[in-house]
């Protein structure tokens, strides 16, 4: 559990939690201006103590304070150790899951064009439901980072999470994702939940539209062949992916059915 300078703005400590769906682990990002005594920490991940510890003593170590926790979205795997740590850490959490936030004041959500500031540091947030409704995406403009939790990961693709999750949303939002990274920003790389750095952010969000939609056409060819419930469509189209991957995939089958429906 070492800590790992990514950019001059973005630092990952990786938890120790791979998994199917998970990969590596989950990717725990601090945020921080350089030299700065003033820190982010967005998605502590999950209740290990000794990752937790490893995040705090990294910021520590650094000169710096937590500031803030900011959650991209409500999976344990990312949400399910920020209490414990806001506490070690004496600060709050901002969630659009108001379940998670410290303290509870709604004020304390993530909405469109918020903007959080540590020191010189700033954070501007980008909903973006559909692997989750939940979902955001948080861009650091002084670095050319953009943190995108579920919704792009560094390996693979991502699930739509149903019913948590919907396709609909998810498509807009990878939309919305790749006009961005198209235009003037200057969106450099992607740091995502899980998984390595993306270095091409408009190939891999147009890699993942492609495939979204090429699955939507399977899965609406295979309800025209008679393959009408979400098990025997997983079957069917997902016949060459990993066993072990069929319960997510299910899932996002079950999205797709209900996209199909609407």
């Amino acid at each position: 559990m070492t800590l790992e300078q990514v950019t001059p703005y973005a630092a990952r400590v990786l938890a120790a939690n791979p998994g199917p769906m998970t990969l590596d682990g989950t990717n725990t990002w601090i945020l921080r201006a350089p030299d700065a005594d003033r820190a982010v920490v967005v998605d502590p991940g999950p209740l290990l103590t000794e990752h937790l510890r490893a995040v705090l003593d990294a910021v520590a170590a650094a000169g710096a304070t937590v500031d803030t926790v900011l959650l991209t979205h409500n999976h344990p795997d990312h949400s399910e150790g920020a209490a414990w740590f806001a506490s070690e850490a004496n600060c709050g959490i901002r969630s659009v899951d108001p379940a998670f936030r410290v303290p509870t004041d709604h004020a304390h959500g993530l909405s469109e064009g918020d903007v959080i500031a540590a020191g010189e540091l700033r954070i501007e947030v980008l909903p973006t439901p559909g692997h989750t409704l939940d979902s955001v995406c948080f861009w650091l403009p002084q670095d050319g980072s953009l943190l995108t939790g579920d919704t792009v990961l560094g390996r693979g693709t991502s699930v739509v999470a149903y019913p948590d999750g919907a396709l609909g949303p998810y498509l807009e939002s990878l939309e919305k994702l790749r006009a961005f990274a198209n235009s003037p920003a200057g969106v450099e790389r992607l740091l995502p939940g899980h998984g390595p750095v993306i270095d091409d952010p408009a190939g891999v969000l147009t890699y993942y539209l492609d495939h979204r939609r090429e699955r939507l056409d399977q899965v609406r060819a295979a309800v025209a062949a008679g393959h009408t419930t979400p098990e025997a469509v997983v079957e069917h189209v997902y016949a060459d992916v990993d066993r072990t991957l069929w319960p997510a995939a299910e899932r996002s089958v079950r999205a797709q059915l209900q996209y199909l429906n609407d």
